[in-house]
């Protein structure tokens, strides 16, 4: 197994690489792409020793487990296997809500399982946190999964503080993946402190701002036509121009540093904690490639009170959801 990519533990036990690989742009959402692109770009990242890979079941309406499958078929012990159950999609991707009932639970992971084509799920992540539903009831399911064998670590994603306590009195709770990233940092609040009280590793989505902060996106021009940041509202006329100046200064300040742009970005959180995971999404070797090596960039404290500085007197204009998907989140 190549252990090139420094290690990090998630909650008290469950080791990967210092940073992992988000796949929900290889189904869905960020434009087209070919299958066989993608398993070149999975595959690569375990040949370079990143073995943390996440899905979900709703990221292509199944498909994009399904293309995991096709790695992990050759290639499941070399990974930290990841997904994600309770945003529930028709047959033709319309979204029907979320749900936390204990049997759908149990008949989510099942069917993840099957399209996975694996026996156990590393780390199973309620996706979106029921409001219908009692927390300890949703997470007394999960806990019944782990009991089976289907799976070995819980974790929850966009959940409260309050939540998470009650979670993890009910079964120890792995990790919390929720966005945090140079440009979303209001995790650092209360839920970051909490998840550290509790010991529960944090997973950042979107570390890069959804491609943003790499520098890449300067128009909604650059997008693609059924690319899902045409509707958010950051990547809206106005908002996105407003928030090229948090990219600017990010552009300076990875130029004094001598790296790119994303690669100052990820260092960033990574500097946050030793107990911080973030998972980049990526469609391309290259910037694969690019990402893994952020792990080997050392700030001084000069230079993390510069980049703190430049955050402190940036705003950020829009939400970073349409207002329908911000009501979905558990705050």
């Amino acid at each position: 197994m190549n252990t090139s990519i420094p290690r990090r533990r998630l909650g008290s036990t469950l080791e990967v690489s210092a940073i992992g690989l988000g796949c929900m742009g290889m189904s869905e959402f960020y434009g087209d792409v070919a299958e066989s692109t993608s398993l070149q770009v999975l595959n690569h990242a375990l040949d370079m020793g990143i073995n943390f890979l996440d899905t979900a079941d709703m990221y292509g309406v199944g498909t994009n487990e399904k293309l995991l499958a096709k790695v992990l078929k050759t290639r499941r012990k070399e990974v930290v296997l990841a997904t994600k159950f309770g945003n529930v999609r028709g047959e033709k991707g319309e979204f029907l809500g979320v749900n936390g009932k204990p049997d759908y639970v149990r008949a989510a992971c099942d069917a993840s399982l099957k399209r996975l084509g694996v026996e156990q799920i590393d780390l199973y992540y309620q996706h979106r946190v029921d409001p219908a539903v009692p927390i300890e009831d949703t997470i007394g399911a999960m806990a019944e999964l782990v009991a089976a064998g289907k799976v070995r670590y819980l974790g929850m994603s966009e959940a409260s503080a309050a939540t998470l306590r009650r979670a993890a009195a009910v079964h120890p709770i792995t990790a919390l993946q929720t966005e945090y990233s140079l440009w979303t940092r209001d995790v650092e609040m209360e839920i970051l402190p909490t998840c550290r009280e509790l010991g529960i590793g944090f997973v950042p989505y979107s570390p890069l701002g959804r491609g943003f902060l790499t520098g890449a996106i300067s128009t909604t021009s650059d997008l693609a036509a059924n690319d899902w940041r045409r509707s958010n509202p950051r990547f809206a006329e106005g908002n996105l121009q407003h928030n090229q100046c948090l990219v600017a200064a990010v552009t300076q300040l990875s130029a004094a540093r001598g790296c790119a742009p994303a690669q100052l970005a990820l260092a960033w959180l990574l500097h946050q904690g030793n107990d911080i995971v973030p998972i980049p999404g990526t469609r391309k070797i290259e910037r694969l490639e690019e990402n893994a090596a952020a792990t080997r960039l050392q700030f001084s404290r000069d230079e993390l009170q510069r980049i703190n500085a430049v955050l402190t007197a940036t705003t950020i204009a829009g939400t970073r959801y349409p207002e329908a998907s911000m009501t979905a989140l558990n705050r």
